[in-house]
């Protein structure tokens, strides 16, 4: 700061820089200069307090006025973050008031047309409840759209059915429908049991099960549930490749001794994890 460069200077005195002749005169002369910048900078901050509007009034906080009088370090600060504590609340309180009066003068309804009471709403259709007949369709639909791929059906928990889809003799599903939408899936080896709750034994069907249940949710579509099966088996039906294909990223089979264990849900194309 100026304040320190005057005590520097007075500190150091004459100075080598100053000259054989007249060093006296040029000490005086920068002393003044550094004495004038500090009038200055103080003619500043006086003019800057007197032009600060005064506070209304003391800002009464009861009995915690009596923190500033603590000789403890850590107490003394205690008063000032409580005033701007309650600065704070208070701009709080005021744009809340304001947002408050802005947000009810304008209608959040969708429409401005009337209904009558007495009319019946139209009954919207789940794609939970849904006849037998129509998820047999949708799965001898897959089945014919996939002559690769093996599926049976059962129905433990009617009327939803849980599908067999074996592909080839690479692996195996068992997926699990609620109505026409895709509730769990389960990979395994084509040797292990159908147990729907139990992972396969394999890491590598682990992985594809993970990949399974990712995919589920990207093809979720309530709008239209058939879609979204038959986009979900048409993903899953890239898997027919999972021992055969390198990966489209390093160009190998392995990595990590697995093979490529996802498909890009556009190209299909495989690729390591």
């Amino acid at each position: 700061s100026n304040v320190r460069c005057v005590f520097e200077s007075v500190s150091n005195g004459l100075r080598a820089d100053h000259g054989e002749d007249g060093k006296e005169n040029k000490f005086i002369l920068e002393l003044q200069d550094l004495l004038t910048t500090v009038n200055n900078n103080l003619r500043d901050v006086e003019n800057a307090v007197s032009n600060l509007t005064p506070p209304p009034g003391a800002f009464s906080l009861g009995n915690t006025t009596y923190l500033g009088q603590e000789t403890t370090q850590e107490r003394q600060a205690l008063y000032g973050q409580l005033v701007n504590s309650y600065k704070w609340t208070d701009k709080i309180r005021e744009y809340s008031a304001l947002a408050g009066n802005i947000l009810a003068t304008n209608s959040f309804n969708k429409t401005y047309k009337t209904f009558s009471t007495t009319k019946r709403r139209k009954t919207q259709t789940s794609n939970h409840n849904v006849s037998p007949e129509v998820i047999e369709n949708l799965i001898t639909s897959i089945d014919r759209l996939f002559p690769d791929v093996t599926i049976t059906a059962n129905r433990p928990f009617l009327p939803n059915p849980v599908i067999q889809a074996c592909l080839g003799r690479v692996l195996k599903a068992i997926i699990a429908f609620k109505g026409l939408m895709i509730e769990w899936v389960v990979v395994k080896a084509l040797s292990e049991s159908n147990d729907l709750w139990a992972e396969s034994r394999y890491k590598v069907f682990r992985k594809v099960t993970e990949n399974c249940h990712a995919a589920m949710c990207h093809f979720h579509s309530p709008m239209m549930p058939e879609l979204a099966v038959r986009s979900f088996m048409h993903w899953f039906h890239s898997y027919n490749t999972l021992f055969s294909a390198p990966c489209k990223r390093c160009g190998n089979h392995l990595l990590g001794n697995l093979p490529p264990t996802w498909r890009d849900l556009r190209t299909l194309e495989p690729y390591h994890e």
